[in-house]
């Protein structure tokens, strides 16, 4: 809650000073996750302008009805519940707001995703261990999947991937908007995946930053889970009772799994 009131328009508009003077007042933990918002406000900032800026030529001339219908599409997706893939569920409900069809667009907006939105790399951060990590999940697993929130199309994921130096061929299964019919934090997320696989929670290991997202829905089904500290965001202030520590911990405690 705390943290969620906080925009960057916020800290835009303090002095030097004061900007100071509010960060030596902040605990380790909350400044972390502050910065982890600002940083997730300005990838989202970036990634609406330039898929704006591509969309008025197609047609698609105001930016705020375009974020909204994005924005609801994101919420019909989060609120899927398997009937349908996550593509089906936000396209529906984007045309609704945009009171038009929008199935022959979809085309131009893959072609944004393989494009233009790879400027949006600029103002990420950098996964320097994502290949050490991977290479550790790899000699300790026989399958390792890309678990993360399928509300993007596969060729963004692809592209997402590449930022860090990795590819969608490096994962045994990554779940994107179009073959995923859940989302987290609904427990069911994982679940989906552990039925297509026909898993074993007990032998399964997800590694997230997102305490609800991925230890809260992930446990729910009985997974372990990992958290890395250097990237954590918990809303709510949750106590871990989960494995946890920073990104080069994480590889070493991959490497020691058996």
């Amino acid at each position: 809650e705390y943290l969620d009131n906080f925009k960057l328009d916020y800290f835009n508009s303090l002095s030097k000073e004061e900007m100071l003077n509010l960060i030596n007042n902040l605990t380790e933990e909350k400044l972390r996750q502050i910065l982890i918002k600002m940083d997730n406000d300005l990838f989202t900032e970036t990634y609406f302008g330039l898929l704006a800026e591509a969309a008025k030529e197609w047609g698609y001339d105001n930016k705020k009805q375009l974020i909204n219908g994005i924005w609801a599409g994101v919420k019909s997706m989060i609120k899927n519940n398997g009937n349908r893939t996550n593509c089906d569920a936000f396209w529906k409900t984007f045309a609704d707001v945009m009171g038009k069809s929008c199935e022959s667009d979809i085309p131009k907006f893959d072609s944004f995703y393989e494009n233009e939105f790879n400027k949006a790399r600029a103002v990420c951060g950098k996964a320097p261990l994502a290949r050490m990590a991977l290479s550790a999940a790899r000699a300790s697993a026989s399958r390792v999947i890309l678990a993360s929130n399928p509300i993007f199309p596969r060729v963004a994921t692809k592209n997402r991937l590449s930022w860090a130096g990795l590819s969608l061929e490096d994962f045994d299964w990554v779940t994107d908007y179009s073959n995923s019919g859940f989302c987290k934090p609904n427990p069911e997320y994982y679940r989906d995946i552990l039925n297509r696989f026909s898993l074993d929670p007990s032998r399964c290991v997800m590694v997230g930053n997102d305490v609800v997202e991925d230890y809260e829905a992930a446990s729910a089904v009985g997974i372990e889970v990992y958290i890395v500290d250097d990237h954590i965001i918990n809303r709510n202030g949750a106590q871990l009772s989960c494995k946890h520590g920073t990104y080069s911990e994480m590889v070493e405690y991959l490497k020691a799994l058996k």
